[in-house]
């Protein structure tokens, strides 16, 4: 049981221990999850994708700071504490605010499929 339980367990590259200051991005996990994600971390402003869209849905919960969203053309302030959709198809970018932001991105697909408009 516990060799089953071990290949459905995806630990920290870094080999911290704790959900801080962790930036990975993760592909093709285990059990058949059907999502990719990226965990964003940094203090820096400024930080952040160019224009881009994917096939499917991203959804952004953040936890901690802020970015400005650029999804389609409405401009939106989102915070920790938030939970941002953008929906398939939909040209998005952002930007982190001054004291940085931390978010996990979630990708509704097994691997990332990214269309890259500027």
């Amino acid at each position: 049981m516990t060799e089953a339980v071990n290949e459905l367990v995806v630990n920290r590259t870094d080999g911290r221990e704790d959900g801080e200051d962790w930036a990975e991005n993760y592909e093709e996990l285990p059990g058949g999850a059907g999502i990719s994600l990226i965990f964003e971390s940094t203090t820096k402003e400024g930080v952040g994708p160019r224009l881009h869209k994917h096939p499917y849905a991203e959804t952004f919960v953040i936890r901690r700071g802020s970015a400005t969203f650029t999804i389609d053309t409405t401009v939106v302030v989102g915070r920790a504490g938030q939970i941002l959709v953008v929906p398939a198809g939909t040209p998005h970018k952002f930007k982190t605010n001054p004291g940085g932001y931390e978010a996990v991105h979630i990708h509704e697909n097994s691997s990332f499929e990214t269309e890259w408009l500027e």
